[in-house]
């Protein structure tokens, strides 16, 4: 045990890699994914749609596998799969109370594909893995630029989108009455949420995608009900989470999803605490 407990927070070897031109890419990689996790975390939780994240990033990994197979970009795999998931979501269960329902049938059918797609796949085993667990350190230049790509395509549609999408993640029946196009606003954000989850999936891997898209909103809605301090909030714990895991992975040499999701997970924690001494009744 101690052994194990020295390598996970062996720091020692830290220093010298950030020196390394992959290591700053990978760095970069960490911040462009942590703004835009941060920007549509709060809205993915007002809008009670973790669950769709989750669907989502298992589609992401099915076509990852199917390009991991077919001998073509993981990454632009999985943005396939991310869309064709978000298309499928937005056709079949727009409706708040068949949504749940439709997630779980094709996030099944999705993961089992993944899976069998994976078996059939006869490279090295260490594909497999990273295609489950991510690898944040193997984005390059290329990859770099896609990502920067997307991000900036979801900050401009949120510019643009933002005040509506958010009348109608916190009052759709009210929006909808206003004359708000809900099934628009609804089918463009699962397109959002295809894009930031296919750009964290190569990253994190499909299993800890949940905690940079859901997490920094959880943690920063118990804190905030200011749409502005809230997005800010979640902006800082996805950045602190993605660079913070990634810097300290470097040092063990190991997968930084698990640094990642413990950043993430004790953000989430110290903000619960946070909230529950500032709404505790004082005694006078």
């Amino acid at each position: 045990m101690i052994e194990i407990l020295t390598r996970l927070f062996d720091f020692s070897g830290t220093g010298a890699l950030l020196h390394l031109s992959f290591v700053r890419t990978a760095l970069l990689a960490a911040a462009v994914l942590g703004l835009i996790a941060g920007l549509l975390a709060p809205l993915i939780v007002t809008r009670g749609m973790a669950f769709a994240v989750h669907g989502t990033a298992e589609l992401s990994f099915t076509g990852g596998a199917a390009a991991l197979l077919a001998g073509v970009s993981v990454g632009l795999g999985a943005v396939v799969g991310a869309l064709v998931a978000s298309a499928v979501f937005g056709l079949l269960g727009l409706r708040h109370r068949e949504r749940d329902s439709v997630i779980g049938v094709v996030l099944a059918f999705g993961l089992g594909v993944g899976v069998l797609l994976l078996g059939l796949y006869s490279g090295r085993s260490a594909n497999k893995f990273g295609l489950l667990t991510g690898s944040i350190v193997s984005v390059d230049s290329t990859n770099l630029w896609l990502l920067a790509g997307c991000a900036g395509a979801v900050v401009v549609a949120l510019m643009i989108w933002y005040r509506p999408l958010l009348f109608a993640s916190t009052d759709p029946e009210v929006a909808e009455a206003k004359g708000v196009p809900i099934r628009q606003i609804s089918s463009l954000f699962a397109i959002l949420i295809g894009l930031s989850t296919a750009l964290a999936v190569p990253a994190v891997g499909p299993i800890m995608v949940l905690a940079v898209l859901v997490t920094p909103g959880a943690a920063a809605v118990r804190i905030s009900s200011n749409p502005a301090m809230t997005t800010v909030l979640a902006v800082l714990i996805a950045e602190v989470s993605l660079v913070g895991g990634t810097v300290a992975s470097l040092g063990p040499g190991l997968a930084p999803s698990g640094y990642v999701t413990a950043l993430a997970f004790f953000c989430y924690i110290a903000c619960r605490l946070i909230a529950r001494f500032r709404d505790r009744p004082r005694i006078s």
